[in-house]
């Protein structure tokens, strides 16, 4: 079995096996805390620049299938396991883990003590490392994550964004709609029609493909356009509404991309996902800042302040909204009741709202769906 090792800037050091590509690569080192949904973890474009642990012992033990991939490829720099399934034993696989991290050049590491590694960002904050399957010399590694260039001050969405515009049209697959809350009887039924369509651009920033399945199944006719579009470049369209999607990266280097969505509001519906979420309040005045290790993972709590209720919410992120910044037009809607950040703001005269976590949770849970609806109505 061949050998890997990661190194974080503070000096720790792990050796294990190797499995998928072969290298070396740089990138903060995260953890999430999902048990199930790999292959859309993989896939999301928000983790570029990272290098990312799963706190579930073991992955890959279902495989890895086309229906579940959520961009074009892998974007993270290497992914860390406790152990790493050589067999697919799910009859949806169409291939293993380590073929699919093989393919794509991402070094994989196994055999840690991924509890060790994710207590000490836990308690210590996310830090840049390296991991490498050609470097086995610790004092060598340790020297290379240091070296390493931070995850703050990096425009990483031009590296994930897609070139040109492009029409989206898949809906959802029957079996992944979302579905109402439990009628009398505790039994659920599949969500209903919205009503008429309505034209949404999308501004993709690292958008996950759920995301465009979910608009279209709500009602939208959508058009992707690149990030970094401008507002007169989006207007153009005369859409009805605009998305603005999740990314990878700091939201606070993005000038431009806050200078479109500052010449939208107002002007036409907005809803927003994740860093989709920050533009919007980095737009009306607000700031962002770095949490001490992020939110990753498909357990977070989340209250809906207006109604009390909670929901159990996907997410991934390194940076939020400072609620100390908010502007007074913006009202906060959604708090995460593990560290009381801001998961969720509207703007209180402009039809503008957006939600730090994601409602498309591509594999769940499927708490916020509504959320697209409620995109709908905005538009009317």
């Amino acid at each position: 079995m061949a050998r890997a090792g990661l190194a974080l800037e503070d000096g720790t050091v792990w050796f294990g096996e190797a499995f998928g590509g072969r290298g070396t690569s740089s990138g903060e080192v995260c953890f999430n805390t999902s048990m199930t949904g790999y292959q859309e973890i993989l896939t999301d474009p928000s983790y570029r620049g990272q290098i990312l642990c799963m706190t579930a012992p073991q992955i890959g033990n279902y495989g890895v299938n086309p229906a579940d991939v959520e961009s074009r490829g892998i974007h993270m720099a290497g992914f860390v396991v406790r152990e790493a399934s050589r067999v697919a034993s799910n009859f949806t696989a169409t291939g293993t883990l380590h073929d699919y991290l093989a393919a794509s050049g991402v070094v994989g590491l196994a055999g840690i003590d991924t509890r060790a590694l994710v207590r000490r960002l836990r308690v210590r904050g996310a830090m840049t490392g390296v991991v490498s399957t050609e470097i086995l010399d610790a004092e060598e590694l340790v020297r290379l994550a240091r070296s390493a260039p931070p995850l703050v001050g990096r425009d990483l969405v031009a590296e994930v964004m897609p070139a040109a515009d492009a029409a989206w049209t898949e809906p959802l697959d029957e079996w992944a709609r979302p579905l109402e809350q439990p009628r009398e009887g505790g039994v659920f039924e599949a969500a209903p029609a919205v009503g008429p369509v309505r034209d949404v651009v999308a501004l993709d920033y690292g958008m996950k493909w759920n995301i465009a399945r979910h608009l279209v199944s709500s009602g939208c006719r959508v058009t992707v356009l690149p990030g970094r579009a401008t507002a007169a470049e989006v207007l153009a369209h005369r859409p009805d509404g605009v998305f603005l999607s999740n990314g990878p990266g700091d939201p606070e280097v993005l000038t431009g991309c806050v200078e479109t969505v500052r010449g939208l509001v107002g002007r036409v519906p907005i809803f927003g996902i994740c860093l989709g979420h920050q533009l919007l309040s980095l737009a009306c005045g607000a700031r962002t800042f770095k949490l001490k290790f992020g939110h990753r993972g498909a357990n977070q709590p989340v209250m809906h302040l207006p109604s009390g209720r909670v929901e159990i919410t996907s997410q991934n992120h390194g940076f939020a909204v400072d609620e100390a910044t908010l502007p007074a037009e913006l009202e906060v809607t959604h708090r995460n009741l593990n560290d009381g950040t801001v998961e969720g703001v509207r703007h209180r005269t402009a039809k503008a709202a957006s939600v730090q976590y994601h409602p498309e949770a591509a594999a769940g849970p499927h708490d916020a769906a509504y959320l697209f609806r409620t995109f709908h109505e905005l538009m009317a």
